[in-house]
């Protein structure tokens, strides 16, 4: 027996229609048709646009039928379409009030929220033709990938190694040898320098289709156009960015994107997309309408009493989260890309407006966050927030969590930078950074604490002991953007030097940042390209700079050849030992009978601590039988820094009985003794007394 809604009821010239099913929205393959859905509650009326791909004007113009719509969704069938070949688009039909809060304007073609794949931006800085009717443009697609036996990497949270990076950077450099460059298909390349390097989780920067000709500043130096290079300015939240793909010019961004988390996944490496649901590129008033303003503004957008935009992105408009369409929107979206995509996690650009509800004001239950923190698809994927937004709101520590949300923590960023540097006064809040943070998630454990030092946003490693100050003036700000608190020290000279003293202790602070950050309970971040000394010339908002300053410069693996090894042993040292991977916080007790506590402080002297305003050195012992709650057994590793000026010479704890004390890290010494490959710890000498330099880090572990 056929079934009835395979067949059209209606006809308009020579397309044959039928009513159709409001759920799923946006456009959806069905027997012998697509079923097109589009919600809007103060719509009078829509149009179906269809092009032929890639012809500047339609090809026509379908009415949906007063009778077809739900509500206020507007759905049909239309049969016999060479989906393939069409691009699709909304006329809005409505009142243009923005007091009220409503900004239709039927001349504009509208992309679907809901597209699952965008034309108009297939190659990357090539100029769309601004004159045309529809830029953006909207696409169906066929979802027939084989992900074989492909599914999420089951890695705990406690033993992530995150790299942050940028699709297009990491190998666009001419340097990076790779047959397509700054493409997806560059970084399946290069998958082998990850797992080298130890990397088993990639934190990929928007992806998401975002319009790179954005920006409208140029370089005020050398008169370069200047980009929307970051891409955190989303134009649609379910389509992969085609400029990113190798093959985006034959519309074959999807499958390339797959294939990479698919070869990732082969190779154990966990895939986490920064997702920016807190604004879209449609701006303030004075911003484009190519989708949600001219859809339903009232609904998409935070709007103030007189119908002007909340601003609490810093980007011009607010994404209204919190309205039960947008939320679900957003739901929608990340199982989209959990179930179409495999990906195993997200990190929300400032994740705080997520939790303010339609007026701005922050809640106390936000209802997206405890949606997601138990939505059953994403019940496996890392949800990291940025706890934080424009508007002031600051939640590191308080963000609402409900047991699931992980947080970049820029306590621990600001206080490493500061003890590093060697300001006074740091020493109590780093018992509490290496630890995992306990004071701000007593209840949450370990996990929550996303630790890093640098991300893309500020400073890179090298830059942040290279620089006093921040060196912005090639984005055409005149130096106004980018933060001012960086805690950065240039030691004696701005920027690049020939001095070999400098250039040694810049070295070395690199090397104590990573090895800081390896010792540490929680989840390491590290920035793409630290791991070889890159640098931004001091710009630390490079958020428009598509060239060489943003570009990982490959050759930089020979240049900075010790502080790669140096990264790579630190990240296996971690890897190896478990008792650096707690998901639960010290006790400070011992509680399996070791003789030891879990966590000792010590300092000049065994079991004494110099907690005073000028102290620059502090030092802990794990013990090794009560790794991850005493569930393990491990080596127990004694960790000193010394962040004063001068030597000091450190009296040692006694080692476990029948154990001695083997040297992995001491920066105070010349590469390349100063790391050693694990499970190759030279015997350190003297077992009573340790010098360490200035500025230096020492590991010790018992064997």
């Amino acid at each position: 027996m056929n079934r009835i809604d395979t067949y059209p009821t209606h006809s308009y010239k020579n397309f044959k229609l039928h009513s159709g099913r409001p759920y799923p929205f946006g456009a959806t393959l069905v027997p012998g048709g697509v079923n097109f859905s589009v919600f809007s509650s103060h719509a009078t009326s829509c149009k179906l646009v269809l092009f032929e791909k890639g012809q500047p004007e339609p090809m026509a113009e379908i009415p949906f039928p007063e009778e077809f719509c739900i509500g206020h969704v507007f759905t049909m069938i239309v049969f016999n379409l060479d989906y393939e070949n069409i691009e699709y688009g909304f006329r809005m039909e409505g009142p243009f009030n923005p007091k009220e809060g409503h900004r239709f304007d039927s001349s504009k073609i509208l992309l679907d929220p809901y597209a699952k794949a965008m034309g108009g931006r297939e190659v990357w800085g090539i100029p769309p033709n601004w004159e045309a009717i529809y830029p953006y443009r909207a696409r169906l697609v066929y979802d027939d990938f084989d992900w074989e036996l492909d599914q999420l990497v089951a890695i705990p949270a406690e033993d992530l190694i995150i790299y942050e990076m940028h699709v297009r950077g990491f190998t666009q450099h001419p340097s990076s040898g790779v047959k397509h460059a700054g493409t997806y298909a560059g970084i399946r390349e290069k998958i082998p320098y990850l797992k080298e390097l130890g990397i088993n989780c990639v934190e990929l920067m928007p992806i998401f289709e975002f319009d790179e000709f954005e920006n409208d500043r140029v370089n005020p130096k050398t008169g370069e156009s200047l980009l929307n290079y970051w891409g955190y300015s989303t134009v649609n939240f379910f389509a992969p960015k085609a400029g990113y793909a190798a093959t985006g010019k034959f519309g074959m961004q999807i499958d390339e994107f797959k294939n990479l988390v698919k070869e990732l996944h082969k190779n154990g490496i966990r895939v986490i997309l920064d997702v920016v649901f807190n604004h879209t590129a449609e701006g303030n008033a004075q911003g484009h309408t190519f989708c949600f303003r001219g859809i339903d503004n009232k609904t998409y957008y935070m709007l103030t009493p007189e119908g002007h935009y909340f601003n609490f992105s810093g980007c011009g408009n607010t994404l209204n989260c919190n309205n039960p369409v947008v939320r679900n929107m957003v739901l929608d979206c990340l199982r989209y890309w959990v179930a179409e995509y495999h990906i195993d996690g997200f990190r929300f650009d400032l994740a705080s407006i997520l939790g303010r509800d339609t007026k701005g004001t922050p809640l106390a239950n936000p209802p997206l966050l405890e949606t997601l923190a138990f939505e059953p698809v994403l019940a496996k994927c890392e949800l990291i927030a940025e706890a934080w937004d424009a508007g002031g709101l600051y939640q590191v520590g308080s963000f609402p969590a409900y047991g699931r949300w992980g947080e970049w923590n820029g306590k621990y960023r600001d206080c490493v930078r500061k003890f590093l540097r060697g300001d006074d006064g740091q020493v109590g809040e780093m018992v509490q950074r290496v630890q995992g943070s306990p004071d701000l998630y007593p209840q949450r454990g370990t996990t929550a604490s996303i630790n890093f030092i640098t991300c893309h946003d500020g400073f890179t490693l090298a830059d942040l002991f290279s620089y006093h100050e921040k060196h912005n003036r090639a984005n055409g700000e005149n130096n106004q953007d980018g933060t001012n608190d960086n805690f950065s020290a240039n030691y004696g000279c701005e920027g690049p030097t020939n001095a070999p003293n400098i250039t040694a202790l810049r070295h070395r602070q690199i090397k104590n940042a990573i090895a800081i950050l390896m010792v540490s309970q929680g989840a390491p971040m590290i920035l793409m390209g630290d791991e070889v000394g890159r640098t931004q010339g001091g710009n630390n908002n490079a958020y428009c700079q598509d060239n060489e300053l943003n570009w990982l410069d490959w050759s930089l693996l020979k240049t900075n050849a010790d502080i790669f090894r140096f990264f790579k042993y630190c990240i296996a040292f971690r890897k190896a030992h478990p008792v650096l991977r707690s998901r639960t916080h010290f006790r400070g007790q011992d509680y399996m009978g070791s003789g030891t506590a879990d966590i000792t402080w010590h300092g000049l002297k065994p079991w004494s601590t110099d907690w005073a305003n000028g102290s620059h050195t502090m030092a802990f012992m794990l013990c090794g039988k009560h790794a991850k709650g005493g569930t393990v057994k491990d080596n127990s590793i004694y960790v000193a820094f010394n962040m004063h000026r001068e030597n000091l010479t450190f009296n040692l704890p006694q080692p476990p009985k029948d154990n001695r004390w083997h040297v992995l890290v001491n920066t105070g010494v010349n590469p390349p003794e100063d790391i050693w490959e694990p499970g190759h710890e030279p015997l350190l000498p003297n077992q009573s007394n340790l010098w360490i330099g200035s500025r230096a880090v020492v590991i010790l572990v018992a064997k």
